[in-house]
């Protein structure tokens, strides 16, 4: 068995979430376990109101849950019913948000045709093998054929699918019916008979293209397709063919050896009409294919939904709900904005007679203004002279204790090496160097011989 793509290595020790044990558990299953027929019997089915279908398919010993998607279930050609023994393809998983084991169902058979089966992979094999359903031989289909060779039962519900689907889309061109039974001893030699007159006769009744067509049914229904001789019919037919039998999950023979394959007959219509359509037809058919890959992408998600839906509160319920809490809004927002505004002028009326009341003459304050800048200015003249008088004693002060001044009387300073003043000739030794400072410049000298008045007076 395969490896599961999740790395589950849990260190010892180590806590983990359950989201991330359940993950691990899911991608576990679907690595281990490939896709694979499961036989059993139908039961607790239920169909939820999206279209998915949920069952437990159950043996004697054992039971499991199962899930099939709408997009698969509305393709099974006959109803699941409780108690019903069927066989069912699917792929072993499991639901992460509840840690459900379960498996996913891609399709469903009614059990007792695993022999006819096996029968119809063989044939294919060997068919196979030969080359017949060798892509390189298939032919293109003319886009707007002359005409249609149809090949079915007339009573069929095929045919009547098929006329209507060329009315709708190309009621212009004409249909030749070689009518012939599609199931029940001798069919298949039937239906390869008329195909080998549809293309004897191809030139002559005026068609470009072969159409073989047929309803649903179980695997038995369509044995006649899953016939040799009808592949090697198809093969050698000189119109190129369109195989449209049963549902979209039918496959036979038929379709292999086919140059086209419809998934139903009304499809092999369309396609045969394909260039007659418009494109509003094509834009639908790419949307419907979008669609499909939403809904393979969506699949988990639609099954959280429908657990989900019973808790869901209805849309109107909600836009009631809203609509009356928006009219309450509205209310309270009017009632107060006509307060405000009521309040607003009443302060206004206010504002506006105490204004009028207060308001200066401006005539008897001119006089009181002007005699006041008058005073101003006066006191403000006294101020400055004041001050400048005060400024004029402080210069003549400075002036006196300014060093300067007292050089211009004659006087010097001297100072010693280091720069600082010497006031005491017995701190200068001979020939100590000094500098003598006068009012305009200085010189430097060497002391010859100290005072020795100041060297007594210093002992």
């Amino acid at each position: 068995m395969n490896a599961p793509r999740f790395n589950a290595e849990v260190k010892p020790g180590e806590v983990v979430s359950v989201s991330w044990l359940n993950r691990a558990a899911r991608e576990a299953l679907e690595g281990s376990f490939p896709l694979m027929w499961i036989g059993g019997e139908v039961s607790t089915l239920t169909r939820a109101a999206s279209g998915h279908v949920y069952f437990t398919l159950k043996d004697e010993d054992a039971q499991v849950r199962c899930t099939m998607w709408r997009n698969r279930a509305q393709l099974l050609p006959f109803r699941l019913e409780h108690g019903m023994r069927v066989e069912v393809r699917a792929l072993v998983t499991l639901f992460e948000p509840r840690g459900d084991y379960q498996l996913s169902v891609e399709a469903v058979r009614q059990a007792g045709i695993g022999n006819l089966y096996e029968a119809f992979l063989r044939l294919k094999s060997r068919l196979e093998a030969e080359g017949l359903f060798d892509p390189a031989v298939k032919r293109p289909l003319p886009r707007f054929p002359r005409g249609v060779a149809v090949v079915t039962s007339p009573q069929a519900a095929a045919w009547r699918d098929v006329t209507a689907a060329f009315a709708r889309r190309a009621p212009h061109l004409p249909i030749t019916l070689y009518p012939t039974p599609v199931q029940g001893d001798g069919a298949p030699a039937r239906i390869a008979a008329a195909i080998a007159t549809a293309s004897r006769r191809a030139l002559a009744d005026g068609n470009d293209v072969l159409l073989l067509i047929r309803g649903g049914g179980s695997l038995e229904d369509l044995a006649a397709f899953n016939d040799e001789a009808v592949a090697r019919a198809i093969r050698a037919c000189l119109l190129p063919v369109v195989v449209g039998v049963g549902h979209e999950t039918d496959v036979s023979i038929a379709d292999f050896a086919a140059d086209l394959r419809a998934a139903t007959p009304t499809a092999a219509a369309e396609l045969a009409s394909a260039g007659f359509a418009d494109l509003h037809d094509r834009l639908q058919a790419l949307s419907a294919r979008l669609a499909r890959g939403m809904h393979r992408r969506l699949e988990t998600a639609a099954q959280r939904l429908d657990r989900s839906a019973t808790r869901l509160i209805h849309p109107r319920q909600r836009i009631e709900q809203a609509y009356l809490r928006l009219t309450n809004l509205a209310q309270r927002l009017q009632s107060r904005a006509h307060q405000q505004l009521a309040a607003g002028q009443a302060r206004t009326l206010t504002l506006g007679l105490r204004l009028a009341a207060r308001r200066p003459d401006i005539s008897a304050r001119r006089g009181q203004l002007e005699t006041l800048a008058g005073r101003l200015e006066r006191a403000a003249h006294g101020i400055v002279q004041r001050q400048q008088s005060r400024l004029d004693a402080i210069g003549q002060h400075l002036a006196h204790l300014d060093p300067r001044g007292v050089l211009a009387r004659g006087y010097s300073i001297t100072r010693n090496a280091g720069g600082s003043i010497v006031r005491d000739a017995a701190s200068l030794d001979a020939g100590a160097r000094i500098q003598v400072e006068f009012q305009n410049g200085h010189i430097e000298a060497t002391v010859d011989k100290p005072s020795k008045t100041a060297k007594r007076g210093a002992e």
